[in-house]
């Protein structure tokens, strides 16, 4: 009983932590943190972007999770394997190649107010975006879809709340091919580790 309840106690530790660590790697750089410049450029307003930014992520990422639980719960442990070590060897590649922000992105009405074009622009720069991809594998490959979703919020804020803060001088000092070196390398180990078998031990 107590191995059991430690060994869940660190299962719990380890996907929010990695969660939180692999997204603010991988988001520094992302086109979303280049919205967060944008939007901070154009309106100079942090709280109420920063605040978007939470409500969009948690929406977007919320829906992440409950897509990943529902894998884990549907698909037999043996397929969701393979998808898993596979997805996350495909983030990993996904991670090095560079983001452009899209035109229509920052083209939201100003009657939305400086949140809700916030929270409009970040939910769909989100959609589809590697790290929404992130969560939902990672919820699927720990189980724990809830701590994994507060992990890759926390990422989320990390990487683009300095953002919103001090903008540009901050993008030009940070090594962004290094960066996303590591975060490609811990999808990659994660992607190795599940095809070899350590996801058994979530009981997949």
């Amino acid at each position: 009983m107590v191995i059991r309840l430690y060994s869940g106690l660190g299962t719990s530790v380890e996907s929010l932590l990695v969660s939180t660590g692999v997204v603010a790697l991988a988001e520094i750089g992302d086109k979303t943190q280049l919205l967060a410049f944008l939007l901070a450029a154009r309106f100079k307003k942090p709280l109420p972007i920063v605040l978007g930014i939470l409500v969009a992520t948690i929406f977007n990422h919320g829906l992440a999770g409950a897509l990943g639980a529902w894998i884990t719960a549907t698909v037999s442990p043996d397929v969701l394997r393979w998808v898993l070590g596979l997805s996350f060897i495909g983030m990993a590649i996904w991670t090095m190649i560079p983001d452009e922000i899209e035109e229509e992105e920052t083209q939201i009405a100003q009657k939305f107010g400086v949140f809700g074009a916030t929270l409009i622009t970040f939910f769909l720069a989100e959609m589809g975006d590697k790290t929404q991809i992130a969560t939902v594998a990672m919820a699927a490959h720990y189980g724990t879809a809830l701590l994994v979703v507060i992990g890759t919020t926390l990422g989320m804020l990390i990487a683009d709340v300095p953002a919103v803060f001090v903008g540009d001088k901050l993008a030009n000092k940070i090594p962004m091919k290094l960066v996303h070196s590591i975060a490609a390398a811990i999808f990659a180990l994660l992607g190795i580790a599940t095809l070899l078998g350590a996801g058994s031990r979530f009981g997949l």
